[in-house]
């Protein structure tokens, strides 16, 4: 039995309980031993014992060491018509629970709950996370999560607890007062607003809800793939200074090459027909000239340099499209 091998006497003189990681209540062992009148009860740091007759609760005792006697068993005392004190032993069974803070525990929706979004209308959003909780109310806890068991830990609880998590999740994010990327861009304060949430279905089970962590949101790939394109395209802008640069470095690379300067004064001529030739080609001007607008060639092929390295077009719409326009280089 461990920490709670059988005495050696028939009456129980010494009664304490050392914590076990992750254990919320126990009953102390007594196989139908009797507890000893002037019997030494010790209550650990973050510890509460209680005093059952009959499954009746009786007498609850707080940390400190404790001598079992008529003046501070005053429930039980009455109970069992203890008139004049005691001095036979009596029976009682004795149940210790634990009031530490249970951390490290995780929480994730089974499945995506769908939200209004005020920016891109219905989401369907998953989202992960962790939390920690400790036994509040022993005597609301003690009734409605211990009843007559043995033993219980906080592993027990778990699938309860989470599932009380996803709803409290479900009405916390259905709503749709908060736009997801503001949800997401400030998870502390979202945290806190679903640890309020959370907290009524812990208490009703003599719970708290000690700490609350949302530690990422997600939504379905396809989604996050539209909306990752939709970001590409909103960032593409002005990137002159970038293909100049890349110009820059081209020429150096080059000068470096079998053909020397030579070779990158020609590496430049020919990236700078190129630039014309794709420019024509999305603008619809001929080669040589200037596009319309005022665009230059440097700005259309950053354009389609950007689009390819965010993702926006791919290397083979790429491919086909530098090939397209080195073909009408003369």
């Amino acid at each position: 039995m461990g920490i709670f091998d059988f005495l050696s006497k028939q009456l129980v003189d010494v009664i304490d309980w050392v914590d076990e990681p992750g254990v919320l209540a126990v009953r102390f062992p007594m196989q139908d031993r009797e507890i000893q009148n002037g019997a030494q009860l010790t209550v650990s740091s973050g510890q509460t014992a209680m005093f059952y007759n009959e499954g009746v609760l009786a007498d609850a005792f707080l940390p400190g060491l404790h001598t079992l006697e008529t003046s501070n068993l005053p429930v039980l005392t009455s109970l069992l018509n203890w008139d004049k004190g005691f001095s036979a032993p009596f029976k009682s069974d004795v149940y210790f629970f634990s009031q530490k803070e249970q951390t490290g525990l995780k929480w994730g929706t089974q499945q995506p709950i769908t939200v209004r979004d005020t920016e891109f209308g219905p989401l369907r959003i998953r989202a992960f996370g962790s939390y920690s909780f400790r036994v509040e109310d022993v005597a609301v806890f003690a009734v409605k999560m211990m009843g007559s068991l043995d033993r219980l830990t906080a592993a027990d609880l778990e699938p309860q607890l989470r599932a009380a998590i996803a709803t409290a999740l479900a009405t916390g994010l259905g709503g749709g007062e908060i736009a997801f990327l503001d949800l997401a861009a400030n998870q502390a304060a979202l945290s806190e607003q679903l640890r309020a949430a959370v907290e009524p279905a812990f208490a009703q089970w003599g719970l708290t809800c000690t700490s609350f962590f949302v530690e990422s949101l997600s939504l379905p790939e396809d989604v996050q793939a539209m909306l990752d394109k939709s970001s590409s395209m909103r960032v593409v802008g002005d990137l002159d200074r970038f293909v100049r640069f890349q110009s820059a470095q081209a020429i150096e690379t080059a000068a470096g090459q079998s053909g020397g300067v030579a070779g990158a004064g020609a590496g430049a001529a020919a990236g700078f027909a190129i630039g014309q030739q794709m420019a024509a080609g999305m603008t619809g001007a001929p080669a040589g000239a200037a596009p319309a607008g005022g665009d230059d060639a440097f700005a259309q092929i950053e354009k389609l340099h950007k689009l390819l390295t965010i993702g926006a077009i791919s290397q083979a719409e790429f491919d086909t499209k530098k090939a397209e326009l080195l073909g009408r280089i003369r």
